[in-house]
């Protein structure tokens, strides 16, 4: 059942959320930058202390299942994959940084051996001697369900909220061809005034996400946090919002 609130919002502020949206549409981040930031420790992004909301719907996520397979997209060093593989999940994430990958393993104090992935070129896959780590460092669209298998859990974010705008839609399909049947995607968004920030992260009205995803799954919203913080307020904005969704295939 999609949401009440993306089902009953007015239709004016709807088509003003939209025409907002399109202000980042032609926005372009190279693999280049992304590299440099965590090369020059730019990453404002990332957490050290974890979500909140991780651990507050984590029993949505895993409904109570044991020995999941949770996929991470742009999974970065989050500390949240070490939670759940303590707990006996198997970790599965990607990262286009192999300095990201690397500083996860060494700061959770983790051995992990590496080797090359003959599906993709020039990709690595660094897994954790534990066994229950595996991740990725490649593009995120070099990654298929052959590779992979299909996954039991996505905890998505800061992947939608990164990927450039005009790749929204095949990085939608790419999540969507990733779920198995009884997958639960928990989705962070943001909501902001893109007139005041350029992105990333973009921003992604709910119209979006139903846009990208209601076709194929069903959409609960669960809950909007006000995440101003002194990063935002330093891009110049004056309200930021965290949006979570969860998505679960029809």
């Amino acid at each position: 059942m999609v949401s009440w609130a993306m089902e009953n919002s007015p239709t004016a502020a709807s088509n003003e959320k939209c025409d907002d949206a399109k202000l980042q549409a032609d926005r372009v981040v190279p693999k280049e930058e992304w590299l440099q930031k965590w090369e020059i420790k730019n990453i404002g992004f990332h957490n050290e202390e974890g979500h909140a909301s991780f651990k507050k719907y984590l029993d949505l996520l895993l409904n109570g299942r044991n020995g999941q397979k949770i996929f991470f997209p742009l999974c970065g060093k989050t500390i949240e994959m070490k939670w759940l593989s303590d707990l006996g999940h198997h970790v599965i994430g990607v990262e286009i940084s192999e300095s990201a990958l690397k500083e996860f393993f060494a700061e959770q104090n983790l051995s992990f051996t590496e080797e090359t992935v003959a599906e993709i070129p020039g990709g690595k896959l660094f897994k954790s001697t534990t066994g229950n780590i595996s991740l990725y460092c490649c593009s995120i669209y070099d990654l298929t369900s052959t590779i992979t298998g299909k996954f039991d859990g996505i905890w998505d974010r800061g992947s939608l909220v990164a990927v450039n705008p005009s790749e929204r839609e095949r990085y939608a399909q790419l999540i969507l061809s990733l779920m198995n049947k009884k997958c639960c995607c928990l989705l962070v968004t943001c909501e902001y005034d893109p007139r005041k920030h350029k992105g990333p992260p973009f921003y992604v009205p709910d119209s979006e996400v139903k846009s990208l995803y209601g076709k194929y799954c069903d959409i609960r919203f669960l809950e909007k946090i006000d995440s101003l913080s002194n990063r935002p307020k330093k891009w110049g904005l004056d309200y930021f919002f965290e949006v979570l969704h969860v998505l679960t295939l029809k």
